[in-house]
């Protein structure tokens, strides 16, 4: 994965836990693992969604 792609996911993860991260108290725990791993997972079905829909013509 190039750099580039890496700050998309990055990016799109960071606006899905951000939704969860609303009441965090800035403590560890395990709801904000939970809730940072659920959203990565998400931006990298996107991602893919997205890279089926649209193929990269460059090899």
């Amino acid at each position: 994965m190039d750099e580039g792609r890496k700050r998309v996911l990055v990016i799109a993860a960071s606006i899905l836990a951000a939704r969860k991260l609303v009441n965090w108290d800035g403590r560890p725990s395990p709801a904000l693992e939970s809730a940072i791993a659920d959203a990565i997972a998400i931006a990298e079905r996107i991602m893919a969604r997205i890279d089926s829909r649209w193929p990269s013509l460059v090899k």
